[in-house]
């Protein structure tokens, strides 16, 4: 387990407090930003494929004296998980595909008319926020102490990591990114409850949110044997 918790603590280390704050601005005035980019790039997967590994070797046995439950909060959590981790889908994937300042190398999309459309009308942080909700699933259905470890990771980057991206995008961008922040929230549906934007059914159901729908269903039935088990209660 202390291997699973050095190895969380890393990768929300170099995201949280490199990435996301003025390190990063130095690193890149000292090395570049395309060098930058790859050594960042190169021991996030390291650090990932770590963490993976550390998860899988303390979370064999969950239940016992090595890997306790924390929690367990029931088969409605599980009965739940589906449509949590769907809905999750169908704000991650449209984010991938949607062109956006928030997105490494797009900063300069920022402030041009246009951007802000689709699943960005939701939220400026659609994958941030599907993590958020695909992690949030996970650690209602999933009550170990290594699971808890695991998804909670990835929680944690997923909505720190919101505030540290628009923090950084502030400073680099400055008035750009205060143009496309007064369109967006950052929180879901923030913007369109505020009457900052409005909603678009044209632009939200398109080729992406069928992308989205038809990996769902796809990982949803694969589940059980790529990971083994079911994502069923």
């Amino acid at each position: 387990m202390s291997n699973l918790v050095a190895a969380a603590a890393v990768f929300l280390a170099i995201h949280l407090f490199i990435s996301g704050t003025t390190v990063r601005d130095r690193l890149v005035a000292a090395m570049g930003e395309k060098p930058y980019m790859g050594a960042f790039s190169l021991l996030s997967i390291v650090v990932l494929v770590w963490m993976a590994m550390a998860f899988n070797q303390a979370g064999a046995a969950p239940g016992s004296e090595a890997d306790p439950y924390l929690y367990d909060l029931g088969v409605g959590a599980r009965h739940a998980a589906p449509l949590v981790v769907m809905i999750a889908f169908l704000l991650g994937v449209p984010g991938l595909f949607t062109p956006n300042p928030t997105s490494v190398n797009r900063e300069g999309l920022a402030g041009k008319a246009g951007v802000v459309r689709g699943v960005l009308r939701i939220t400026r942080h659609p994958f941030l926020w599907g993590v958020a909700l695909w992690s949030a699933d996970h650690l209602t259905t999933n009550g170990d102490m290594a699971a808890v470890i695991f998804f909670g990771t990835f929680f944690l980057l997923a909505i720190f990591g919101t505030v540290s991206i628009d923090a950084k995008r502030k400073r680099k961008l400055g008035p750009a990114w205060d143009a496309f922040a007064a369109e967006t929230s950052n929180v879901p549906f923030g913007a369109i409850l505020s009457g900052r934007n409005r909603f678009s059914v044209r632009e939200y159901f398109d080729w992406r949110f069928a992308v989205a729908l038809a990996l769902f269903v796809a990982l949803l039935f694969a589940h059980v044997h790529i990971f083994g088990v079911s994502p069923f209660a």
